[in-house]
């Protein structure tokens, strides 16, 4: 019987702990790819998808700060998106451009 409670708690010590790695992975993928477009100009050239990710990295780590780190996988995946959908505008912006 004390065997089965110390398996079952270090499977919950399990899944707790992928919620976390998974968020690290995410958001750091989001960091990077806001800081990739904040370094094309994107507060300039395409504002509201670069302040989108920003305050959605933002919010994604007070989440993962209170542990909901579903609710912060999600948000980082949207800034993650939008930061992208900023270097894209960026770049197509760029290659129109004569």
């Amino acid at each position: 019987m004390r065997v089965r409670f110390i398996a079952i708690g270090a499977a919950a010590s399990a899944l707790v702990g992928c919620g976390g790695v998974q968020y690290t992975a995410v958001s750091s993928a989001a960091s990077s790819r806001l800081e990739e477009a904040r370094a094309l100009g994107a507060e300039r050239l395409a504002p509201y998808e670069y302040y989108f990710a920003k305050e959605h990295l933002e919010q994604s780590r007070i989440e993962a700060a209170h542990a909901s780190y579903s609710d912060a996988v999600v948000l980082a995946q949207e800034a993650d998106e939008y930061a992208s959908a900023a270097i894209e505008a960026i770049r197509k912006s760029k290659s129109e451009t004569p």
